[in-house]
């Protein structure tokens, strides 16, 4: 995917038609007769056991990581009821401690060179001791460049010190990805270990052009026009216009930004989003209008900002995240910023204090939702800050050094977002400790977490396959309009799959989701479809090497195709998620 725009989910479909042909469905391949169950459908009362993570982190008064707190340190609040921790992980230095501060076990080769008189860090490198931390708290982090919203020597500076953020402190344990916004979404590396990689590619984004330049020409425009006017309704109207063509890149600016999001919802284990850019507006063209309103004081200049407000937007970005345990950690790379330093023009000439002003409300909006965005989400924003590396080395602390709390709610798949609180207790200085972590989250239902997973194994490598599933193409079929229809063939073992008993037959309920996408980028929607596993109740006994098999043929474009696959035993809450690739020429 390097250097493709990033896949929109709700392009042209190209799953046109699904065709179930079942085969191998019970152990004898024989249909089913009427006498064989009753007529009533299999119901069984599955309750899906949902672990909330909430990554924590706690410092001292001197911003330092706090170590050594316990899960009875810690207080869990969801909508503001105590939850009991059912999960708890101490996080230090990228490996996982138990609350007397044990380490993970040594591998044979280490434990050996320990035998022999050397300490742990005499351990040589290829003896050293894996990254204990599992999967579910393994670091995906995006590098995310607004070059939209950025002006080239700003991101000159900044990216000198997110290079050596990367080779400092981004580890062979970690995904890390780079895109940029160029008023679309590109994936310049797409999810790897190899740092190098990443960082060979940003030195490629600084030869990239940054928009924000003709923002500063838009705006001193705006300005001066405002200036010139002869009346209130004059200079409202020219306010209206330039806020009108900035929300508007506002709006595309924030829906790049929760594509990202989105596209991350079936990854597994802590997401993080470093975004650089010089700030976006919480509200497009309220300084303009600040500037209206200090011309023309009785204008009512003000009462027109509703419009243009765009909080709203970023609090549903913000609950996304959250839903997705995706964490912002925003970085303003327009640096220390004076007020009336911006632009050379004349506005508020004569009027003590009217320009300064107006640049005050503008770095202010312009930082609004960075801060907000790192606020709600458990992240950090840095702003005001010309040389942003010591502040990228605190962000690292956050990365190796946290405490992860799991709980088990009541309610499981009912889609509504549940706010979340986390407060210290105990033996812990709640005077002297700063504590951080996401808003809250959204329940969702089993069918979403699986939408998620096809998805993030069809766009990321993301592999989970308990259930052992196989996924393999039949020769496809081209038609006259130049597509082909493609028999896939999804093969499970049925010992892998929980069966119940359904009259003379065991059955097992089960969903199939799949989707695709062509070598363009384009992605199908996923489709779902119930799997008709039935085995006879004589050879319940007798199931291994013994598989169900669904074939399911697709409408393809010619190309390369990659098509991801997900299996739900819903009594067992189990999933797997596959991929395959098939070229039709």
């Amino acid at each position: 995917m390097s250097h493709r725009t990033l896949p929109t989910l709700l392009l042209p479909v190209l799953l046109a038609g699904l065709l179930a042909v079942p085969g191998a469905l019970r152990a004898k391949d024989e249909p089913s007769k009427d006498g064989d169950r009753p007529q009533s459908d299999l119901f069984i009362d599955t309750v899906d056991v949902n672990v909330v993570n909430v990554d924590v982190y706690v410092t001292d008064e001197d911003g330092k990581p706090v170590k050594g707190l316990t899960a009875d340190d810690f207080e869990v609040l969801e909508n503001g009821r105590p939850m009991t921790l059912t999960n708890f992980y101490a996080i230090e230095g990228s490996q996982v401690v138990d609350e007397e501060g044990a380490g993970p076990a040594l591998p044979d080769g280490a434990l050996a060179a320990e035998e022999n008189g050397a300490k742990p860090e005499e351990v040589p490198p290829g003896l050293q001791p894996p990254e204990a931390v599992p999967e579910d708290q393994r670091l995906s982090l995006v590098v995310y460049i607004d070059n939209y919203n950025i002006r080239p020597h700003n991101r000159r500076r900044v990216l000198f010190d997110v290079r050596s953020f990367i080779a400092k402190h981004v580890g062979p344990q970690d995904r890390v990805m780079l895109v940029t916004y160029d008023h679309s979404l590109h994936v310049r590396r797409a999810f790897t270990s190899d740092t190098r990689s990443v960082i060979d590619a940003l030195f490629k984004v600084d030869e990239l052009s940054g928009s924000a330049v003709h923002f500063d020409s838009d705006r001193r425009e705006a300005l001066q026009r405002i200036e010139e006017s002869a009346n209130a309704g004059e200079a409202i109207s020219w306010a209206e216009s330039y806020a009108e063509s900035v929300k508007n890149d506002l709006f595309f600016s924030i829906d790049a930004m929760r594509e990202i999001v989105n596209s991350l919802a079936g990854l597994p284990g802590r997401k993080a989003i470093l975004y650089v850019s010089d700030g976006v507006p919480m509200i497009a063209g309220e300084d303009i209008f600040n500037a209206v309103q200090q011309k023309y004081g009785n204008s009512g200049a003000m009462t027109r900002l509703l419009s243009y407000d765009a909080s709203r937007r970023f609090e549903e970005l913000a609950a996304s995240a959250n839903a997705n345990r995706v964490a912002f950690y925003t970085i303003d790379a327009a640096g220390l910023r004076a007020p009336a330093a911006s632009d050379a023009s004349d506005f508020g000439r004569g009027v003590a204090g009217t320009r300064q002003f107006v640049d005050s409300v503008n770095i202010h909006n312009l930082q609004a939702p960075l801060q907000m965005l790192a606020e709600e989400t458990g992240g950090k924003a840095i702003i005001n800050l010309n040389r942003v590396g010591p502040a990228l080395d605190k962000v690292a602390q956050d990365f190796r050094t946290y405490y992860s709390l799991g709980y088990t709610p009541a309610h499981s798949g009912d889609g509504r977002y549940y706010k979340i609180d986390v407060k210290l207790q105990g033996k812990a200085d709640k005077r002297k400790y700063t504590i951080r972590h996401r808003d809250g989250y959204r329940d969702k239902t089993s069918a979403s977490q699986m939408n998620d997973g096809v998805l993030a194994a069809l766009h990321f490598p993301y592999y989970a396959n308990p259930l052992d599933l196989d996924l393999s193409f039949e020769v496809g079929r081209r038609r006259d309009d130049g597509l082909y229809l493609v028999p896939v063939k999804v093969r499970v073992p049925l010992q892998s799959l929980t069966l119940v008993p359904r009259g003379k037959v065991y059955a097992a309920q089960a969903k199939l989701y799949l989707a695709a996408l062509d070598e363009r980028g384009d992605t199908s929607d996923v489709q779902n479809m119930a799997l008709p596993v039935e085995v006879a109740a004589a050879d319940i006994g007798n199931l291994k090497g013994k598989d169900f098999v669904y074939t399911v043929t697709l409408l393809m474009r010619s190309g390369e195709q990659k098509v991801a696959v997900g299996i739900r035993d819903e009594i067992a809450a189990n999933n797997s998620f596959v991929t395959g690739t098939v070229h039709l020429n």
